[in-house]
């Protein structure tokens, strides 16, 4: 199957994220969606989409327009199993008693450790990335600190990797929902492969959009490793589903739009009591 990619660049962060989720929005559909801050000091943001569809250049070109932002530069990329190739380059991960492996990384799991098997596959969280690592850290702490959460959510889970997390340290029923149905059923697989089917129940939902949320609140955990953008939006849903005392663990979102975000939470009666930097990106914890 062929793939296609679309990249451009623009010096404005914040419209360079809306612009990564104006493409997931473009048909033929975006298969993947990638927003970076261009690593050699010119201050300009990267803003890629994958496609396995020829992309629509018009559609391209009248969405970067309206961002300010350079024309994309639209290419086909030769056949390569891309999953395979992201097996071979991924290493392990610790992070506190967390150990994130791939398969091929089996004989590797020390035995001292909550082994998450989390597959590549064509979703987000394989723990690798620093918005994830920084959520396992976080749930670090509150295990470390005594907490014994018995209602967890992860909103937008991607892989699972969180939701299977607190479930591997905690014996209660815990909740995953993502607004891609793709992910949702990578999510199920890596369930099923951690031998957690029947604690850990995976639903495709836009934020709390779903009965079994709605049903199951409120949440004295929730975990939202997604976008700043998102991330705001959901400051009220977040608040009216989280239970009194309960934490709520944030990633996604750069270092300098943690202030933003911290802000959003707090006018929700959401307060911060940790805030951890990994590279660019920021994880808060918060508490109501």
């Amino acid at each position: 199957m062929p793939t296609f990619t679309a990249l451009t660049t623009l010096a404005d962060p914040e419209k360079a994220e809306a612009l990564g989720l104006a493409l997931e929005e473009i048909e033929p559909e975006a298969t993947g969606v990638g927003v970076f801050e261009m690593e050699d000091g010119s201050g300009l943001w990267e803003v890629g989409a994958y496609f396995t569809e020829v992309p629509d250049e018009v559609a391209l070109a009248l969405l970067a327009a309206a961002h300010d932002a350079k024309p994309f530069v639209v290419s086909e990329l030769p056949e390569t199993d891309w999953v395979a190739h992201v097996r071979r380059e991924l290493h392990p991960v610790k992070a506190g008693r967390f150990f994130v492996y791939g398969s091929h990384d089996a004989d590797m799991v020390p035995e001292d450790k909550v082994a998450l098997l989390i597959e590549a596959a064509m979703a987000f969280g394989t723990g690798h990335h620093g918005t994830t690592q920084g959520c396992l850290e976080a749930l670090e702490r509150l295990i470390a600190a005594g907490a014994v959460k018995r209602n967890v959510v992860d909103i937008g889970c991607g892989t699972a990797v969180l939701a299977l997390a607190a479930a591997k340290v905690w014996p209660h029923p815990v909740l995953a929902s993502d607004i891609d149905a793709v992910a949702v059923e990578v999510a199920e697989a890596n369930v099923a492969a951690n031998g957690e089917a029947g604690r850990v129940r995976c639903v495709e939902a836009a934020g709390f959009d779903h009965p079994d949320l709605h049903g199951a609140a409120p949440f004295d955990l929730i975990f939202a490793n997604i976008l700043k953008g998102p991330l705001v939006e959901l400051a009220p849903e977040v608040a009216t589903h989280c239970a009194q005392d309960g934490h709520v663990i944030l990633s996604g979102l750069l270092n300098a739009q943690a202030e933003e975000v911290i802000a959003a939470y707090a006018a929700e009666g959401l307060s911060l009591e940790h805030h951890a930097e990994i590279g660019e990106w920021n994880t808060l914890t918060l508490c109501r």
